[in-house]
């Protein structure tokens, strides 16, 4: 696993997640919803993330509360099975990077949101 996105700061891949949507006809707020879902974070706290530049490993860390749901997220996403991954924190950006996918995949914001 590579361990070097850890220190990688969240606000330098916010632009790709919201442009991967947004190539898809998805938009900002529903990349957005899925990071509130996944993370308890607000409007207001992740802009604060994204200025300070935070990096991943303090993201997650910090997160007020990770969606007890996060169990339902399942498959593969750059060659893991998500739910097999055993570092915490390498499974957590998975998960956010597997539910960006769901989105650009077309999958209704019902599904993704494990509802």
């Amino acid at each position: 696993m590579n361990t070097r996105v850890y220190k990688m700061s969240f606000a330098g891949v916010y632009p790709h997640y919201i442009q991967k949507a947004e190539k898809k006809g998805r938009t900002k707020a529903e990349v957005d919803e899925i990071i509130f879902w996944l993370t308890g974070y607000d409007e207001q706290a992740l802009q604060h993330i994204i200025d300070k530049k935070t990096d991943f490993e303090t993201f997650f860390a910090e997160a007020p509360q990770i969606n007890p749901n996060v169990k339902k997220i399942t498959g593969v996403i750059c060659g893991y099975r998500v739910e097999e991954i055993e570092d915490k924190l390498m499974q957590q950006i998975r998960y956010l990077d597997k539910l960006i996918d769901e989105l650009a995949k077309g999958k209704a914001m019902e599904k993704i949101l494990r509802k």
